[in-house]
């Protein structure tokens, strides 16, 4: 039985947290999409290229072969998961993000992807339109405030020097940007199940999804 899992949501919601623990409940497949706009940001970025450069990014991209191992992300070849998740990075993916040309590049390989695979993605687009025609859509979002915190303990734990106010502005900063952009915005699919992890844990939101894709599942049988 094909399943195919989307997590939407906001910068900061723990949506590869709670996707890599999914999935591996089910035995899908987890691609995180957020990193790979940011392995585009990161090589584009190393390359000297500004987003306003489309056409070179987009050769950039041509070039660029991603898969993913043990939930990391590599590139031709080479594991850039800690690359890819340092503040600099984080600031700027979303200005990368936004081209529908890239946009366009990354979702027609991740539509291949779920070709082949049973998968879990989690992103800004999933449901509305990477796997726009699954039943299991999810919305995982959170306080601005709460998701700031999640990620100053994170970048702290990992000895990255960081600052609450400076962290929390850019998160309010890409919301507005994902939410706003001209192609596939940031939004709740019509049919997607919204759980707001505020105030639950890892483990409840977990425990939530798998609940939900049993039911789905159970009804399907019948």
């Amino acid at each position: 039985m094909k399943i195919d899992v989307a997590i939407d949501g906001p910068a900061g919601a723990g949506k590869s947290t709670i996707a890599k623990l999914v999935g591996k409940r089910f035995k899908l497949m987890y691609i995180n999409t957020g990193a790979m706009y940011r392995a585009v940001a990161l090589k584009a970025k190393e390359k000297g290229l500004s987003p306003e450069k489309v056409d070179a990014i987009c050769n950039l991209i041509d070039k660029m072969e991603m898969h993913f191992e043990n939930d990391d992300l590599y590139l031709n070849g080479q594991n850039i998961q800690a690359e890819i998740t340092t503040p600099e990075i984080s600031n700027s993916v979303s200005n990368y993000a936004s081209i529908k040309e890239i946009r366009k590049k990354l979702v027609t390989l991740q539509k291949n992807m779920s070709k082949k695979y049973d998968v879990i993605m989690d992103g800004r687009d999933i449901g509305t339109v990477v796997l726009k025609d699954t039943n299991f859509k999810f919305f995982l979002t959170a306080t601005p405030e709460e998701r700031a915190n999640r990620r100053f303990m994170e970048l702290k734990e990992r000895n990255i020097e960081c600052e609450y106010d400076v962290i929390l502005e850019d998160i309010k900063k890409r919301d507005y940007i994902d939410s706003n952009r001209e192609t596939d915005p940031l939004r709740k699919s019509e049919d997607a199940i919204l759980i707001d992890s505020t105030n639950l844990d890892i483990d409840g939101v977990v425990n939530e999804i798998c609940i939900k894709i049993d039911d789905i599942l159970s009804k399907r049988r019948n």
